[in-house]
C-alpha cells in the first residue's frame, strides 16, 4: 500500500474522463443535468411518483426508470418535453469551444 495514487485533473466531463467520445460525452452530460433537474422537481413537489408521472406525460415505471438514473433509456429531446412540462425553463447555449 505504499504506492502512490496517480490523479489526473478532470476535464470537466465525467463521462468524457471515463472514455466517451466527445460528441457522446456532451450529449451525456446535459441528459444527466436534465435527469437531475426533473428528480429534484419531482421530490420537491411532494407528489406521488403515480402523479408526477401523469403530470409529467410519463408513465410510473418510466418516471422510476428516470429517478433510477437509467439515462440510457431517455434522448435529449424526451427530457426537455419532461421538464417543459414540469415548468422548467431549458436554455441552450451554443458558443464555440475554447
Amino acid at each position: 500500500m505504499s504506492e502512490k495514487m496517480k490523479m489526473e485533473r478532470s476535464s470537466g466531463n465525467i463521462f468524457r474522463d471515463i472514455g466517451f467520445d466527445k460528441v457522446e460525452a456532451e450529449n451525456l452530460r446535459l441528459r444527466s443535468a436534465l435527469m437531475m433537474r426533473i428528480e429534484d422537481w419531482v421530490k420537491a413537489s411532494g407528489l406521488t411518483q403515480a402523479a408526477a408521472a401523469k403530470l409529467l406525460g410519463l408513465t410510473q415505471p418510466r418516471l422510476n426508470a428516470m429517478l433510477k438514473g437509467r439515462i440510457d433509456l431517455f434522448s435529449l429531446d424526451a427530457l426537455v418535453n419532461v421538464a417543459s412540462r414540469a415548468g422548467l425553463a431549458v436554455r441552450l447555449v451554443v458558443k464555440k469551444v475554447a
